[in-house]
């Protein structure tokens, strides 16, 4: 499983479609969509999320697939970098965005808020965290989204 995601959210909605198309089975193209998400799967991701490998754990945090429970036990790992990889996860449950932007890491806190899908409320608070870093991040990405509604309209 790679740590380099390479499919943007919009990608993933258009491959989803694309998966659903029975006419796609026919076509070459086919054969590069992810397979379906099994129950073995699900299965070696939650083994995966308590090794004690912290690198195979960041892994596990990476997927998308993971269930939610296992989000929020990642959240509160020991390691860091286990945190900031649930933390960058574009999955991650919002409530667990909610968990990871009080950690005491600013780093972890900073992937947070450069995540797509964190909650506005979310993102008020960190826009008033202590780490001056973590406020330019928020300031920042409010600056990409007023320049993305500015292109939109």
């Amino acid at each position: 499983m790679s740590c380099i995601r390479f499919n943007t959210p919009a990608q993933r909605r258009q491959l989803d479609l694309l998966r659903q198309d029975k006419d796609l089975a026919a076509q070459a193209v086919a054969q590069f969509l992810s397979p379906e998400v099994t129950e073995s799967k699900i299965a070696r991701l939650r083994s995966m999320a308590r090794d004690k490998n912290p690198k195979i754990r960041e892994s596990a945090a990476l997927s998308s697939h993971l269930p939610e429970d296992e989000f929020l036990r990642l959240a509160k790992d020991k390691v860091e970098s286990v945190r900031i990889c649930v933390a960058r996860n574009e999955a991650t449950p919002c409530d667990v965005l909610r968990t990871l932007a009080e950690d005491k890491s600013s780093m972890v806190r900073s992937w947070v808020a450069i995540n797509y899908f964190v909650p506005a409320d979310v993102m008020e608070n960190l826009a008033q965290d202590s780490s001056a870093d973590v406020r330019a991040l928020v300031e920042w990405k409010s600056k990409l989204a007023a320049q993305s509604d500015v292109v939109a309209s």
